[in-house]
């Protein structure tokens, strides 16, 4: 792995700000653009720019999101050819470092399975200790340093997924009007276990908002938003596949923490 540098659900914030500029080959924004439009839906699910509010509750969901560290998550990417890996753990935006387990499938069922750590520079993988049990952040403080199988990211669905996942969080916002500006969109409206969700595509490619693709062009990024500005799921459309990379947001994980051995120098 790269080597990096050695609360509670927020109260109610709305109309504050944030983007997700540039995450996973994803650029800045332009000055110029699309404006924030004040108009609302009428009723459909079709597509249309993001609202003032809108823009305000998907800006304030990269700081929710820190403020709730650790947060437990549910990472689902295909790899193509019917493999498919789930990994669950807890993010910790903090320090942007991520643990959990990891388990590959195919046709047959499972064919792998073990722990994972990662950063904003790559990942580690170890397998679990013999006879190990309980949560997988607990599971890696008993692996030692030289216990982990580390590499850089490449390009492929899980660690797309996983360098998104990183740098989803931040202790504080962007500007909404930027977010507006770089192509952000309203999709529709969700419903997850019982709570209402906006969905929105994220601001474009910076060579896309100056008119580098195709007129219309969504990002491939899409975002779960409540309206108190909290993440919940986020998809990655991946080239090629058919089925993106999914990240689900459960909630604070108050007992965990980041196990030091995989990042000690040594």
């Amino acid at each position: 792995m790269a080597r990096k540098k050695t609360g509670d659900r927020p109260p109610r914030r709305r109309r504050l700000w944030f983007a997700l500029l540039a995450v996973v080959a994803l650029g800045g924004t332009t000055a110029g653009g699309l404006a924030v439009h004040r108009a609302l839906s009428d009723g459909g699910d079709t597509d249309r720019a993001v609202t003032v509010d809108e823009a305000s509750r998907l800006a304030l969901s990269r700081l929710t999101l820190f403020q709730a560290s650790p947060v437990a998550m549910t990472l689902t990417a295909d790899e193509g050819g019917g493999v498919s890996i789930r990994v669950e753990g807890v993010v910790d935006y903090r320090n942007h470092r991520g643990v959990g387990g990891y388990e590959v499938s195919g046709a047959g069922g499972r064919v792998d399975r073990g722990l994972i750590v990662w950063d904003g520079g790559g990942l580690g993988l170890a397998p679990p200790p013999q006879g190990a049990g309980g949560p997988a952040w607990e599971q890696a403080e008993r692996i030692p340093r030289q216990g982990w199988s580390s590499r850089a990211y490449t390009a492929d669905p899980l660690d797309s997924g996983l360098r998104l996942l990183v740098r989803l969080g931040a202790d504080r916002p962007d500007n909404p009007l930027l977010l507006a500006q770089s192509g952000a969109r309203w999709l529709g409206s969700d419903r997850i276990q019982g709570r209402d969700y906006d969905r929105f595509a994220g601001p474009r490619a910076q060579d896309a908002a100056r008119g580098g693709a195709t007129d219309g062009e969504l990002s491939p990024l899409t975002y779960w938003v409540d309206g108190d500005g909290g993440l919940r799921r986020v998809t990655m459309r991946m080239p090629g596949l058919g089925t993106p990379t999914t990240v689900e947001i459960t909630g604070r994980d108050d007992r965990a923490r980041m196990p030091e051995a995989p990042w000690v120098a040594g």
